[in-house]
């Protein structure tokens, strides 16, 4: 019997299966509000034991990137309950990722009156595309005062609220990649002298903070987290306390006693390999359920949940390109190719129209 496509639970949900739809940034999002479009895309793809949709910023400072979705306006959720009525009525499940952006931004990106903000005022490497004005280097972010930091966090606790009353069966923080929740933990871009600086314990803190107003506002159970422990990705590089300093933040997560951690692993793509004692340091000191993602076909998922290094596997680009991803699967038929040429497009070519067996 295979486990991977074997019934579980995650909080008080059953899962048709272990296989995760990995969230998938689309840009599908005209005016950054989520439309039929989206809900067709996510519902095509509800055969997937949980689905954690794309990264969704909690306020208009998060909207780093051109077209992705917000989760703070009224349009947002009308919007979102299009997508969560689709998944459910396939029988699946479906979480919200929590992604804000922080530094990695560009005011042409960002609705009028928003901020480019972020822990400390360092700019990220590299470039940003904007519809405008095609690719533009990263800006030198706005350093957040503490009131800053505490309307951020409350930010994450009405997104959660928001993303529950659009129907949503919890939330996923985005603490990984390079976004804000990561640029508070870092320290390359958190050179702060403050209670949210210097040790681990201080860089720590604002994920911690968030997570906690995201549990106070929707319970334990709708709650997870994204982690990149040895990712390099928006100007990230590895540091010699970074195996120590996921340590903990392991063991502080453990204690807020979330749903689940979704640890990635991007070396499948390049970036560096996170060692196994990383992710064995996860499954030993987190109690709730871990979900692994990097490079998994479904033998290698099946053979890590069989060894119990996983509670859930999670894949990206094969759902991407494969709607039907749990059928080819399960019956080792041929899988799509993927064009990237169309990943962060508008329309449906590279996005819905992928064909089913």
């Amino acid at each position: 019997m295979s486990l991977l496509f074997s019934k579980t639970t995650l909080g008080s949900l059953t899962l048709q299966n272990h296989l995760v739809m990995s969230p998938m940034t689309r840009n599908r999002a005209i005016g950054n509000i989520p439309n039929e479009l989206m809900a067709q895309y996510y519902g095509q793809r509800a055969s997937a034991g949980l689905i954690i949709t794309e990264g969704t910023s909690p306020s208009p400072n998060g909207l780093g990137y051109p077209r992705i979705p917000g989760i703070f306006s009224a349009a947002q959720v009308a919007g979102w309950k299009l997508v969560t009525a689709a998944v459910h009525a396939k029988g699946g499940k479906i979480f919200m990722q929590l992604m804000h952006c922080g530094r990695i931004s560009h005011a042409l990106n960002l609705p009028a009156g928003a901020r480019v903000i972020a822990p400390s005022a360092v700019a990220a490497a590299g470039e940003m595309y904007t519809d405008a004005e095609g690719m533009k280097p990263h800006p030198v972010p706005q350093a957040m005062s503490e009131a800053d930091i505490r309307v951020a966090i409350e930010e994450y606790a009405q997104a959660a609220r928001n993303a529950v009353t659009a129907g949503f069966d919890g939330v996923e923080l985005h603490g990984a990649n390079g976004y804000l929740i990561e640029q508070f933990i870092r320290p390359n871009t958190n050179i702060r002298t403050d209670n949210y600086g210097g040790t681990i314990e201080n860089r720590g803190r604002f994920m911690c903070e968030a997570v906690a107003a995201a549990i106070a506002a929707i319970g334990k159970d709708k709650v997870g987290i994204r982690l990149s422990p040895f990712g390099v990705f928006n100007d990230m590089p590895l540091y010699a306390a970074m195996e120590d300093d996921y340590a903990y933040l392991a063991k502080k997560l453990n204690t807020l006693g979330l749903a689940y951690i979704h640890l990635v692993d991007h070396s499948s793509m390049g970036a560096p390999t996170v060692p196994d004692s990383m992710k064995a340091t996860f499954r030993s000191v987190f109690k709730g359920k871990l979900i692994l993602s990097g490079g998994y076909d479904a033998a290698r998922a099946e053979s890590d949940l069989a060894a119990g290094k996983a509670d859930l596997i999670a894949v990206g680009k094969p759902f991407l390109a494969n709607p039907d991803l749990v059928a080819r699967w399960k019956t080792g038929a041929a899988l799509n190719a993927f064009d990237m040429n169309t990943f962060y497009t508008a329309d449906t070519k590279g996005y819905t129209d992928y064909p089913t067996l």
